[in-house]
Order: structure tokens, then C-alpha cells, then sequence
């Protein structure tokens, strides 16, 4: 179920900032942080799993497992992306009931068009207001719990204009949604205006190479923001760094070209100490067994 903890630090103004993750190395690496929760990254997701672009290609079934394995892992918050809730009014309700259960504190559901395609990439296309809200409306009444947040996107800003997304915002607001995610503003300016325009928690989406500034905490909390998720940032890191070396081993180089992760730490953050501890615990049971 749900933890608590995101709602009670929205409701106490405290900034949340999520690192992407989107597999269970990132996972492992970000719970080790001091981040205050985790975004799974539907683009990340997608990409370290099929090895395909965020256009609608992963099923409900291809998040949620790979969501349930993220959320065992670790012990902060989850804000899971769930695309346009995988099809109509019945799979929305389904999906919410899959996320709550699944350990999830916040869904995140947008209003593109079926296939949906990553926010900071053109072509996107949004439904109706009102299949949108009533999207939300089923997803409030699907929840079983309070400490289950709704997260309501709208990409209408690229296609259609900042006032259209500020007018969606306010619906999906009175539908029942707690957190307000206008995507891909284009400029400080109209971040503050996103800020001025509403008293719902909004969520900032600091895409490293997107189309929204990459502002600071401080300066987004003084926007009117609550929650920043950083969802490129793992996979582009990890990216270039495998990329260099790569690069360097192929080339014959005896040095790693970028910093590496200590190997036995590594090997304890993935439960070997606790493999070791049983090996040796076995030992001593078979030591006795053989006398």
C-alpha cells in the first residue's frame, strides 16, 4: 500500500525532489541517497527494458512488474509514471488499483492522446478536457486510500498554449487530483505563472536537454513548486559514462576512464553481505551435521 510519508511532506510545504529511476541499479543507487522520494521514469523504464523510445510501447503489465520489484527495493516514496492509465475508464481504474496495491505513493496520469509520447519530444496531441476528468474522477474513486496521491499531467502547454494547460489544471484540480503537473513550460516566466495560478502541490519536471529551465530547489520552491523530478539525469549519466568506457576498453586502455563505483561495495549494496553471512552460517550447520 501507499506510504504516507510524500503526503505528510506536502501537507508540511517541505520540497520534494525525486531522482529517475528505472532499473533496479538506479534503484539501489538512489536509496542510498538523502532524496526524500523516488520517480520512476516511464521514458527510463522503457528504455532499460525494451530498449525502445517512451511512445506507448510498454503495457500495463511491463510497468507494474518492473514498478512492484522498485518499490520492494526500497523504503522511500515512489512516484510511478503510468502514461494516459494504459487505455479507457476501466483500465484507468484497474491501474490505479495495480499502483496502490503495488506499494506506490503517487500515480502519475497525463492527458496525450493513445499512443502517448515523452513530454519533451514534439508531435504530442491531447484528448478532450473532459475525458481527462473523468480519467481523474475514476482514479479518485478507485484509490482505497487518501495516502494514495493523484498526480494529474497535461501536455496541452506545447500544442495549445500555457493558458489551455492553466485551464486543465484547475479541472483536474476539482476532479479529485492532488498534485498538478503542467508539462514542458518553456521559460522561468511561465513557471511563475504556473506557480501564481494555483494552490495545489505542483510538480516541476527538470528534464536535463528538455524544453523547461533546470532551475535549483530553492528557486522552484520560490516558483510555487513542491515536488521537482529529475528523470533524465540517471539514465544519461550512466549512459555516457558506459559509452566512454566502452570506448576505452575497445581501445585497449588499462584505466577506466571515468569514476567507478568501489567493486566490494557495490557487491554489498546488491545483498552479497547477506549471502555471505548465510554461506557462513551454513557452514557451521554442516560442520556440525558432519561430526
Amino acid at each position: 500500500m501507499a506510504r504516507p510519508k510524500l503526503k505528510q511532506m506536502l501537507a508540511e510545504r517541505s520540497f520534494v525532489g525525486a531522482p529517475g529511476v528505472f532499473d533496479m541499479i538506479s534503484t539501489k543507487v538512489a536509496d542510498q541517497t538523502d532524496a526524500p522520494a523516488l520517480y520512476v521514469t516511464g521514458y527510463g523504464l522503457v528504455a532499460s527494458h525494451l530498449g525502445l523510445p517512451d511512445a506507448g510501447l510498454a503495457t500495463y503489465r511491463d510497468m507494474l512488474d518492473r514498478i512492484t520489484r522498485i518499490t520492494a527495493a526500497t523504503s522511500k516514496p515512489v512516484i510511478a509514471d503510468a502514461d494516459t492509465g494504459y487505455g479507457g475508464l476501466l483500465n484507468v481504474h484497474h491501474t490505479v488499483r495495480g499502483y496502490e496495491a503495488a506499494g506506490v505513493s503517487a500515480i502519475q496520469l497525463e492527458d496525450q492522446e493513445f499512443p502517448k509520447k515523452c513530454g519533451h519530444t514534439p508531435g504530442r496531441r491531447v484528448i478532450p478536457l473532459q475525458d481527462m476528468v473523468a480519467k481523474i474522477k475514476v482514479a479518485d474513486q478507485a484509490r482505497s486510500s487518501s495516502d494514495f496521491l493523484i498526480v494529474a499531467r497535461t501536455d496541452a502547454r506545447t500544442a495549445l498554449g500555457l493558458d489551455e494547460a492553466l485551464r486543465r489544471g484547475e479541472a483536474f484540480a476539482k476532479a479529485g487530483a492532488d498534485i498538478l503537473f503542467i508539462e514542458s513550460p518553456e521559460s522561468e516566466d511561465e513557471m511563475a505563472k504556473i506557480g501564481r495560478s494555483f494552490d495545489q502541490p505542483l510538480l516541476a519536471n527538470m528534464v536535463h536537454g528538455g524544453s523547461t529551465p533546470i532551475l535549483s530547489a530553492e528557486k522552484l520552491k520560490a516558483l510555487g513548486y513542491l515536488i521537482a523530478i529529475y528523470p533524465a539525469i540517471g539514465f544519461l549519466a550512466m549512459g555516457e559514462a558506459l559509452r566512454q568506457s566502452y570506448d576505452a576498453v575497445i581501445a585497449g586502455s588499462d584505466e577506466a576512464p571515468v569514476p567507478l563505483y568501489d567493486f566490494m561495495k557495490f557487491s554489498e549494496m546488491m545483498g552479497f553481505k547477506e549471502i555471505w553471512e548465510l554461506e557462513r552460517q551454513f557452514a557451521d550447520l554442516e560442520d556440525r551435521s558432519g561430526k
